[in-house]
This record gives C-alpha cells, structure tokens and sequence, in this order.
C-alpha cells in the first residue's frame, strides 16, 4: 500500500482502484509532476483512467492536505505528497527540472527576518528560479 493509499484512508476516503493508481503514482514519483503526466502513468497501469478522473482525484487528494500544488511558473500546476520534511525547490528554467533542498543557514535567515519585522514565522515556501551557470556565462 502506498503511502498516498493509506493516508487517504486514514482520512476516511473511499478507495477505488483508480484512486488506489493514482495515489501510486503520485507516491512513486521522484518528480513534481503535472495532471497531464500523472494520467500517462496512470494509464500504463489501467487504460480506463480518464484525465477527468485524475483531475478530480488530484483534486480531492490536495483538498485532503495529502498532496500539495506548486505552481512553478510553467503554465502548470505540479503536485507532490505532502513530506513530513520541510525542503525548499530550486527551478531550472530552461529544462524545467525541480530540485528539492534544504539549507539551515536559509531557514535561520527567515525566522530571523520575520522577527526583525515584529512576526513568528509559521509557514513558508521559498522557489528559487534558475538558469545553469553555463548558460548565463553564455549570455554576458
């Protein structure tokens, strides 16, 4: 059972076999995929997954705060599980590769920036757009 599968229903959803697809795919995913690339995975697994069965489940599961969407400036709503480990994301701009990372020094920054400014810091989520060094010296 997939760790999707069985938060869902820890919160009471009724499992179908379709959701129980879905939520594997998106538990084995190593990647932040969109609904376009959740249905073609789905699909290998069971031909009858329609997108509009994906979209709704994606849905319900993001509703259900067991997958989380990030909008990472491509035009599409990506998704990954929730992760019991805070990670920030680093956005390759010209491949569309997200790296996930953590750095204390970064996290220190921010609570310390949100007490200068009079706040507790409860929540946050930091994106960093980038393009390969490479490519920048390239440009100059």
């Amino acid at each position: 059972m997939s760790r999707i599968e069985r938060l869902c229903i820890e919160h009471g959803m009724r499992m179908t076999d379709q959701r129980r697809v879905i939520a594997t795919v998106l538990s084995d995913a190593d990647d932040h995929p969109d609904v376009d690339e959740v249905h073609s995975r789905a699909a290998k697994i069971d031909a009858r997954i329609s997108i509009a069965t994906v979209y709704r489940t994606v849905r319900l599961f993001e509703d259900a705060g067991i997958v989380e969407r990030h909008d990472f400036r491509d035009g599409r709503s990506r998704y990954e599980q929730v992760s019991k480990d805070h990670h920030d994301h680093l956005i390759d701009m010209e491949s569309g590769t997200v790296i996930e990372f953590s750095n204390d020094q970064i996290e220190k920054l921010q609570e310390l920036v949100a007490t200068e400014l009079g706040y507790k810091l409860v929540d946050h989520r930091l994106e960093l757009y980038c393009v390969p060094l490479e490519s920048a010296e390239e440009k100059k």
